[in-house]
């Protein structure tokens, strides 16, 4: 074995032991998360509760696609450089993404400031307030993923995961003391907006990411454009099946119903939210390499997703009773719910890994056939789903039949079409 390639297979373990360590750490911080929502939901009303869980996932959330979209692509390339260990296209290429980041970070603000008052009303917020306070998380949210991404691309799993579990603490305390004094879904939603700063300990690394005099490669070529493209199908079917339901949910149902929805949400969506860190390992891991040891570890990945959703998926369901009683008064209907709401996001969870695979994989027509069944999922929702109980019953049907042929793309790819060649 040459010295290289001894190189090559000690970075994807290192990759496989960061990224473990990042799970661990990224579970014990939605159990962090889940304790923030217990906490400020038996402060604030049922109504205010459904709207903060409902406008964080919905309205944000959608702002937020086009700077996902640009990372998401940037995370692909500077992976894949690191990997086959090519580190002067690696720091050029770091150079050029800070650059090209930052525009794309001003650009998107700015379209968020635009959109924010038109989507808001759309969306029917109870009051100004609330949209300023969504539009403010979402702004600080990009200028604090700034870093996150170079430091994704990187593989800096652990640090990552070291700060993720300092933001929950900063969320739950700020949250607490802040909800006592303002019981408002506004002042709620600006918990999270506070445990953003906390990357900001990502600038201590900065001098660890680039390296001066390197000479700047522009990420931007016709390639580069080709992968966005299917980069932002990607990153906008991931928003339609696995938030675009609240955004529904906040046009259409009272606010009672809203808050009890919030809540089989916030439990619902802590499926894949658990299993997401290591999908975005095996997502970097295949954008590096594809040699006999990385591919291994890709399917161990795969496999620990898999168990990983159902056992979600069988727990909630098992202890749905006692999860929502944690919750303050959520209503009777709620445990009912959180049923196929738990259906819904595992089944989800697998779409989103089969699409995760492709994209890394370059399987563009697999990838694109994501974002597209997302939003054909996303608009039956929005013209039908009017009532909680209409909403649940089309969930779990539209997932399993995305799964269906999303599976069947992906079964396809894998004997017609053999992974394109990686930039470089």
């Amino acid at each position: 074995m040459t010295q290289r390639e001894g190189v090559r297979i000690t970075y994807q373990v290192k990759l496989w032991r960061s990224g473990i360590v990042w799970s661990i750490f990224s579970f014990l911080g939605g159990l962090g998360n889940f304790a923030f929502n217990v906490i400020v939901s038996r402060q604030i009303s049922t109504a205010e509760f459904g709207y903060f869980t409902n406008t964080l996932t919905g309205f944000v959330g959608f702002i937020g696609l086009p700077v996902l979209m640009v990372s998401t692509a940037l995370v692909h390339y500077i992976a894949h450089f690191r990997g086959q260990n090519d580190d002067a296209r690696l720091q050029g290429l770091l150079a050029g993404s800070q650059e090209f980041l930052l525009k794309a970070t001003i650009a998107g603000s700015v379209l968020a400031v635009i959109l924010a008052q038109p989507l808001a009303h759309f969306l029917n917020f109870p009051n100004t307030a609330l949209m300023v306070a969504a539009l403010v998380c979402v702004l600080i949210g990009w200028w604090s993923g700034f870093g996150v991404t170079l430091c994704q691309g990187m593989a800096w799993f652990k640090r990552m995961a070291v700060i993720s579990l300092v933001a929950v603490g900063m969320r739950i305390l700020f949250g607490w003391l802040v909800t006592k004094k303002f019981p408002t879904a506004e002042m709620t939603l600006s918990a999270t907006t506070f445990s953003l700063l906390a990357n900001l300990v990502l600038l201590y690394w900065w001098k660890d990411i680039f390296r001066h005099g390197a000479e700047r490669i522009s990420p931007w070529n016709k390639e580069f454009l080709t992968f966005l493209t299917v980069s932002g199908a990607y990153v906008a079917g991931g928003w339609f099946f696995l938030s675009g339901d609240a955004m529904v949910a906040t046009k259409y149902f009272s606010p009672n119903d809203l808050g009890a929805y919030g809540v089989a949400g916030q439990l619902g969506r802590a499926i894949p939210s658990t299993v997401g860190p290591l999908i975005m390992v095996m997502f970097t891991s295949r954008s590096g390499g594809r040699k006999v040891q990385a591919a291994t570890d890709q399917r161990i990945l795969l496999l620990l997703v898999g168990i990983g959703l159902a056992c979600g998926v069988i727990g909630l369901i098992l202890f749905r009773h006692l999860l929502v009683k944690m919750f303050n008064h959520p209503g009777p209907q709620t445990a009912g719910m959180v049923i196929p709401f738990a259906i819904t996001m595992a089944v989800m969870g697998l779409c989103q890994t089969v699409a995760t695979w492709a994209l890394a994989s370059r399987w563009l027509i697999v990838t694109i056939l994501y974002g597209v069944a997302g939003l054909i999922y996303w608009l039956v929702l929005l013209y039908w789903g009017r009532t909680p109980a209409t909403l649940l019953h089309l969930m779990p049907l539209g997932a399993m039949a995305a799964l269906a042929v999303l599976v069947a793309a992906w079964l396809w790819a894998l004997r017609r079409q053999p992974p394109q060649p990686l930039i470089g």
